[in-house]
């Protein structure tokens, strides 16, 4: 008679080699975003069944992406960049007098009634680990239910993907190192000497607001481009036909700020004033206390604040080798979220359709492209 041990080692065995079980799905959205969320609407109001056609999932505890996460100053009194989803206006699931109201708080809620209103088919907390090619199908392989797709519309966004550049000598600062994504008020940073890195829209942002409460220097690679104008829907177009050409071209995508350079707003202008905006180029390396340049010159420092921007979180697609050499993937379709390649697969939420305004429009051209192509 076996023994326990032996028993359990079988059983055990029994258990490894049982194999995964997959549930058919013709089209999975990776990612319940802005741009997931808008896909998701129209893949229903096309007519896809909730469920059995298509599900989303998403591997945060609730509602609302990557605006859940961000710093607690940005309320609605300073957020740029929220755009109504397809069916169900903003201010109709929240209080937008209140301009105190944290966008991290904001957001969520009007993502979880926008879920609950069109009762779309989110799985949460749900990760994909990888995709992978099966036939004429997709295996979807989560930490939870494993799927086997049609389709996939990929809107993953970047949050969980910071850019962090290393520089030589990073490992020894004694001080602290993190990025826009670790951020949640300044008050952390009283008393510290803060070096912010990056020339976007969050560093200047955070830049203003650290350097209230303590010392900062601003350091960026190339020197910053201010420009006087107002951002209109014209220029926010040219901006975007210029990201699209880009992807079309199958080069990383670039960011809006980076072609039309940054607005001197009331707010820039004042930090003008103050001189927080005594740009220094580049650091060369790291080093215990603070950072060096090339020609010996050393600063010491206490915190090097990394707004150096994102990566699109793309990991989890590497099986279905997507990318080329250049880093970058050959888009097409209407408005470049079409994965040239592999017409089943759509990138919603990179390029052209990462701005919000670009996202919601793309909800509904990556519906139909998809529905199209795959015959349903």
């Amino acid at each position: 008679m076996a023994n326990n041990k032996e028993v359990n080692n079988s059983a055990s065995q029994s258990e490894k080699a049982k194999p995964e079980t997959f549930y058919h799905v013709n089209i999975v959205v990776i990612g319940a975003g802005q741009a997931g969320l808008s896909a998701a609407y129209y893949l229903k109001k096309s007519g896809i069944e909730p469920g059995k056609g298509f599900v989303v999932i998403d591997d945060e505890t609730g509602a609302g992406g990557a605006w859940q996460h961000r710093w607690n100053s940005l309320t609605l009194d300073n957020v740029n960049g929220i755009n109504d989803l397809p069916g169900l206006s903003f201010d109709e699931t929240v209080n937008t007098k209140d301009k105190t109201l944290m966008a991290s708080v904001a957001l969520p809620q009007y993502y979880a009634a926008y879920e609950k209103a069109f009762e779309l088919p989110v799985i949460r907390p749900l990760k994909v680990k990888q995709v992978t090619p099966r036939k004429d199908r997709f295996l979807i392989h989560t930490d939870g239910v494993q799927f086997s797709v049609k389709g996939i519309i990929n809107a993953t966004g970047t949050w969980k993907s910071p850019r962090f550049p290393k520089y030589p000598g990073s490992e020894i600062f004694k001080g602290q190192q993190l990025h826009t994504v670790d951020y949640k008020n300044a008050q952390a940073f009283v008393g510290k000497h803060v070096i912010v890195v990056g020339a976007g829209i969050s560093a200047i942002q955070l830049l203003r607001e650290i350097s209230e409460v303590t010392e900062t220097t601003w350091v960026t690679r190339r020197p910053p481009e201010f420009k006087d104008f107002d951002f209109n829907p014209d220029l926010g177009r040219e901006a975007v036909a210029m990201v699209e050409a880009r992807v079309r071209d199958g080069l990383p995508p670039r960011s809006v700020v980076s072609v039309t350079g940054l607005p001197t707003t009331p707010a820039i202008r004042g930090m003008m004033d103050r001189g927080i905006l005594d740009r220094k180029p580049m650091f060369d390396e790291i080093a215990e206390h603070g950072v060096q340049w090339a020609d010996g010159t050393t600063l010491d420092a206490d915190v090097i604040f990394w707004n150096t921007g994102f990566h699109h979180s793309l990991d989890h697609l590497a099986p279905l080798q997507l990318m080329n050499d250049q880093g970058g993937i050959v888009m097409s379709g209407k408005l470049a979220t079409q994965v040239a390649q592999d017409h089943r697969i759509h990138l919603a939420g990179y390029g052209p359709s990462a701005s919000t305004i670009g996202a919601n429009r793309a909800g509904r051209i990556v519906a139909k492209e998809l529905i199209d192509t795959l015959g349903l």
